[in-house]
């Protein structure tokens, strides 16, 4: 499975998920300070749209399961008590909330990398957290030496 990280829901912010699962009343959340009220929320994929997935940084432990260690250093945590910690003013230092994910059947992806459908490149915390959506694309791009501008829209063998 995979997240997208660069594609925001326009119309949905933070608080709209948390009054949506009954994590504080209209009044309590127009409280909240902005940067946790506005936090954005991102179109994780097409598979199980409203289903939430916190990819965050990995200084935070939360108690129980439901946190799994992703490559590059980062943690996905899809269980409620994540939201609740984020809504309090704690939780993760970084943190991106998506609603849904992209799935591939076993051996999909890899056959779909083999045939040079897929770019890939390290998920670095700084490019995840720290890039506005618009420049997340380009900075992978950048980070592996290819400019977009030599890209191709078929794909092929040298």
């Amino acid at each position: 499975m995979g997240l997208v990280v660069n594609q925001s829901v326009d119309d949905m912010r933070f608080a709209d998920i948390l009054e949506e699962l009954k994590l504080g009343d209209k009044d309590e959340l127009i409280r909240l300070p902005d940067t946790i009220r506005n936090r954005q929320v991102l179109r994780g994929g097409p598979v199980q749209k409203s289903r939430g997935f916190v990819l965050h940084s990995s200084d935070w432990r939360p108690l129980g399961e439901g946190t799994m260690q992703v490559p590059g250093g980062l943690e996905m945590t899809a269980t409620i008590n994540v939201l609740e910690a984020l809504a309090a003013g704690g939780g993760p230092g970084k943190a991106l909330l998506a609603l849904g994910y992209s799935g591939w059947g076993p051996g999909q992806l890899e056959d779909e990398i083999l045939a040079n459908g897929w770019l890939t490149c390290e998920a670095a915390p700084d490019l995840v957290f720290s890039s506005r959506d618009g420049e997340k694309w380009s900075g992978a791009l950048k980070s592996i030496g290819v400019d977009s501008l030599t890209l191709s829209s078929a794909a092929g063998r040298a």
